[in-house]
This record gives structure tokens, sequence and C-alpha cells, in this order.
């Protein structure tokens, strides 16, 4: 082919070769020539389709894949953060840093410097009977700050398995307020969950967590709550759930005294729960058995045990979707280590050394208030009393203490909440002398 000629398609070669093979024959059967020849085109003409949707289809399986979109966020998380775990483990965290800062006023003594009563409320610590040595405390601190990190596995069986260490910074022993305000970490809970089961450290099952009010101090209606994180092995189903719980037994000595704690108990703290769910919010029923024992070593020396019984009645009720109540009433002898962070002792040894086992009575209710999808509002009353038969307590010990609060709390932004509570406590020993706290806090949270 001469270079000044130009290219033709292969179907115009084909058209022009068909043509000229049947020219001849054009005078004697043009009819069916030319019927044959459209045949052969149109059998050609489907032959060169399938040819370019081949060519088509291999160069789209070559092709380099497509940049990702502008403004398109990298993966966080480029390898397996836990390559020795099962395939298909998920791995999060999660947790809040938390700042608080609180006035507090007392009218009858002075809150201990660094103690725990400085950075929540702790109503067995309100001081008493010093009328004229009433203090003013400024306070800040990071110590509630929270992390933790959580495992979840789902087998091809269906068997779920669960893990989860949490951590705050309440490790006092470790800090101080002169330089550098370093704290130890402290945990907080630690356990594996497999189905209905969970053994390791977290909330008691004697405890309704979902029934404390929404509070700007660490805890809230503290006086009258039940509080107690500890080592368990817990079975649920349904509404059920049941718990063999680390013993521990505080006692006030004859005549009254510093506080003994023993951990002679042979059994461990048993505990069921009933929780029904409904539109409206959830009741809750508990019951707690308990092991109280004290032993000393020698001739003279203590070797007691008592069993006691307590019950706990809780739950939230929901008006609408900006209002509930929320309350619990909790009672029973050799309650004092759950109720209030032991504003009482569990039992009292008498004249006997036998252990003789202590009635306490507690509870709160809680009214929660949504102005808007940031602003809301809660006001608790929360109190309880004590049955410490003086005769043996002496009249030094707690009798009874309560407080009242209002707060508000207001999220600018997603996770982030900031919020302030005025407090208004009181406290009242045996003897009949009594102290009182009012205490004024600010929280700034951001959660992640």
């Amino acid at each position: 082919m001469n270079a000044g000629q130009p290219k033709r398609r292969p179907l115009a070669r084909i058209l022009a070769l068909t043509l000229a093979l049947g020219a001849p024959a054009v005078g004697f059967a043009q009819t069916g020539k030319e019927a044959e020849l459209e045949t052969r085109i149109q059998m050609l003409e489907a032959q060169l389709a399938e040819l370019k949707a081949m060519v088509a289809e291999q160069k789209a399986a070559t092709a380099p894949a497509p940049a990702p979109a502008a403004g398109s966020p990298p993966p966080i998380q480029a390898t397996t953060i836990t390559p020795g775990a099962v395939a298909g483990t998920k791995f999060t965290v999660g947790g809040f840093v938390r700042t608080e800062m609180m006035y507090t006023k007392t009218e009858d003594g002075e809150l201990a410097d660094s103690s725990a009563g400085r950075d929540l409320y702790l109503p067995g610590a309100i001081p008493v009977g010093a009328p004229d040595e009433g203090s003013a405390d400024y306070d800040s601190t990071i110590k509630f700050s929270r992390l933790w990190f959580g495992v979840d596995n789902v087998s091809d069986a269906g068997d779920k398995v669960t893990a989860r260490v949490e951590l705050d910074f309440f490790g006092g022993a470790l800090g101080n307020e002169v330089a550098t305000n370093t704290y130890g970490a402290t945990i907080r809970h630690a356990f594996v969950g497999w189905n209905q089961w969970l053994v390791g450290q977290t909330w008691s099952n004697f405890m309704d967590v979902a029934a404390l009010t929404e509070a700007v101090d660490f805890i809230g209606p503290t006086d009258g709550t039940i509080f107690v994180r500890q080592p368990q092995v817990r079975y649920s189903n349904g509404p059920w759930s049941f718990s063999l719980e680390n013993p521990e037994t505080t006692i006030t000595p004859f005549g009254g005294g510093a506080r003994i704690s023993s951990d002679d108990a042979s059994v461990p703290d048993f505990t069921a729960r009933y929780t029904h769910k409904a539109a409206w919010g959830h009741l809750s029923a508990a019951v707690l058995v308990r092991q109280l024992s004290y032993q000393t070593a020698g001739a003279n020396g203590f070797d007691d045990t008592q069993v006691s019984i307590a019950g706990s009645l809780s739950g939230r009720y929901n008006f609408d979707a900006s209002n509930d109540l929320r309350f619990a009433i909790n009672g029973g002898g050799g309650i004092g280590r759950y109720l209030g962070l032991g504003i009482a002792s569990d039992a009292v040894l008498d004249a006997n050394g036998d252990l003789d086992a202590l009635d306490g009575i507690g509870g709160f209710v809680g009214f929660h208030h949504a102005f808007n999808s940031q602003l809301r509002g809660n006001i608790y009353y929360a109190a309880s009393k004590y049955d410490n038969k003086r005769a043996n307590t002496g009249t030094g010990v707690t009798e009874s203490v309560s407080s009242i609060s209002a707060n508000l709390l207001y999220s600018p932004l997603p996770k982030l909440d900031v919020g302030a509570e005025l407090r208004f406590a009181d406290r009242e020993l045996e003897s009949g002398v009594d102290g009182s706290l009012t205490r004024l806090q600010f929280l700034a949270r951001y959660s992640f």
C-alpha cells in the first residue's frame, strides 16, 4: 500500500471484496445474490460488534482503580491493633477528660487536706462538733478523668466474648498538690463476659446503676445509694441476675473507736436481682445475703460469724421524653459497707466479743428535666439512717445523713458537657452533735 493512500477499515474491505466477487453474477441472478450478500454483511457486523465488546471489557479489567474522592479521611487503623487476638475481634477505646472545681463551706470543722471528701461528696466525712471552727475551701481536680479499653468477639457458633478494663486517676496515694498534681491510675472495672456469664470486677449486682440521678458530683445521691464495685461471678438470664461477690466486713469495736475491716468470711456475698423493663422505664428489686465474720489469733481472740440480709427497690419512671423520676430505697441488716460509701459499719462487737449486725435504711429520689436538646437540669434528695445500738457502738458514730442538690448541665457540642451544682448537706451523730456542708461545684467534661 502506498503511503499516500488512505487506510481502509476492515468492514469496508470486506464489503468491497464481497461486491467484487459477486459482480460477474449480477446479470444472471441479481435478486438471490443480493439477499445472500445482505445476510453476509449482517453476520460480519455482528462479529465486529462482539469483538469491540471484548476489547472494551479487557480495557476495563486492566484500568487502574479510581482515586479516592477529594476530602475522604484516611483510615485510622492501618494494621490490626491486636494481632494476637482471635480473627474478627473488635477493639474499642473510650473515656472522658473531666475537670471539677468546687467551693466548699463547712460550719462545724474542716475537711482534712487532700482527703477524699475534698474531691467528691462524702457524707460520712462532714465535720461535726466544732461550731467555731468552720472553714471555706476551694479545690479542683482531674482525678475522675477516665479511660477504658474493650474487646468483643462473636464466634462462628454465635458465642459472644467480651472484656473490659477501665481506669481513672483517683489513686491519691501517689499524688500531691505541691507542684505537679500527678496521681496514680486506679482500676475501676476489669472483667470478662461469656454469653450470660461475667467474671471480674464491676458494679455489684446489688446496685442499680440505671436509677442513679445525673449529677455534677462524682456520684450524686451518695447518702442513700448503693455504691460498690468488686470482683464477682455473675449469671444473667432475661430479667434475672445472680452473683457471688467478694466479702468484706466492717466492724465498730465495743464502745466505739476506729473501724475494723475484716476479710475473714468463708463464703462470698450473694445477690439476686429482678428487673422489669417497659416503655415507661424500669423497676428493679434485689436481695443481698452476707456472712459477717471476724477472727483474731490468740487465746483471747475474737471468732464469730453472723448472717445478714438486706434488700433494695429502685427504678426510673419516664413521664415523657423530657421528664423522668429516679428513685431507690435500700435497707436491712449488715448493709453498712454497701450504703453511702460505708457511712456506717456492717456490725458491732458486743461486750462478749460477738458480732451484732447493724440495721440501716436509705434512699433517694431525683427529678430530671430536659429544657431542650442541649440544656437539662436535675434536683434530688438523698438520706440514710442507722440503728447503731449505742450501748455497743457508743455515741460517736453517725446516726443520719441527708442532702439536697440541684444542677444544670449544658452541652454546647456533642460529647462536651459543662455544668454547675449546688448542695446542702447535714450529718448527725448518735450523741446529737451535728454538722453541715454547703458546696458549689463546676464541671467540664469531654467524652470520646
